[in-house]
């Protein structure tokens, strides 16, 4: 099942209410994103992209997953 860089979009918007969310793709299962957001400051790039990865709920997970690869850029705003 494919999923689109919309509802990819929606899932970190619900995670990340006040950032900044760009996401690319449309093959259904390779996308580039980049977030921006104040809560990633003071982490590592490790436990920022976690964070999103986190708010994929699951859409990544395994060989089944609906998104097959995601580019990932997230930073705190400057």
């Amino acid at each position: 099942m494919a999923i689109d860089a919309q509802e990819v979009e929606k899932l970190i918007r619900q995670a990340f209410p006040n950032a900044q969310v760009n996401v690319q793709g449309e093959d259904g299962t390779h996308f580039a994103a980049e977030v921006i957001d104040e809560s990633f400051r003071d982490q590592n790039r490790v436990q920022q992209q976690r964070a999103v990865y986190a708010a994929l709920k699951g859409k990544m997970d395994g060989s089944q997953g609906e998104l097959h690869a995601l580019a990932l850029t997230t930073k705190a705003p400057e």
